[in-house]
């Protein structure tokens, strides 16, 4: 990709609406190493790039499903 993707930041209800996937499913990936891992902003609260979840999709597009 040419073109810069965005770099906000995503909260967990967020990635939720972009994927389309529950809450659950989106933690459970995480742990098991399929998803990209969020950064910690403070002791409650987690946030992903935009960058690497858009990478994440495109990716997903080419390959199929996990």
């Amino acid at each position: 990709m040419s073109a810069e993707l965005p770099n906000r930041l995503l909260r967990l209800k967020e990635v939720v609406l972009i994927l389309g996937m529950k809450r659950s499913w989106i933690l459970k990936k995480v742990k098991e190493g399929h998803f990209p891992k969020p950064i910690k902003l403070s002791e409650r609260a987690i946030a992903w790039r935009e960058s690497e979840i858009l990478q994440w999709i495109e990716q997903r597009a080419s390959v199929g499903p996990l």
